[in-house]
């Protein structure tokens, strides 16, 4: 059986993106790369992980890998994206934003 490459890619803080490049045995799991990142630190026991995914949809850690998998951890959103869409348009006012803007003048 060949190896597999993946990445592994965290954005554990806002604006920082780290990613790691691994060359795993066939039939490694998502909680294998994520050990073998080494972007976690070794004591934290699984429970405690951020949720983890590949390619931008959570999976569980058992998920099995294939070659050239993207394995991402995610961490919690600072504010719910619903909110800030409301702050925004009440910041725009209902004239500048949406339906309700008006046309651009045509050159």
């Amino acid at each position: 059986m060949a190896d597999i490459r993946v990445v592994v890619a965290a954005s554990l803080q806002p604006g920082q993106v780290l990613e790691c490049a691994l060359q795993l045995p066939a039939g490694a799991i998502l909680a294998d790369a994520v050990r073998a990142s080494g972007l976690l630190p070794p004591d934290v026991p699984l429970h405690a992980w951020p949720p983890c995914g590949i390619w931008g949809k959570v999976r569980p850690l058992s998920q099995p890998l294939h070659d050239l998998d993207r394995v991402e951890l995610y961490r919690p959103l600072t504010v719910d994206p619903k909110v800030a869409r409301r702050e925004r348009f009440a910041r725009q006012g209902a004239r500048a934003a949406g339906l309700f803007a008006r046309p651009k003048a045509r050159l």
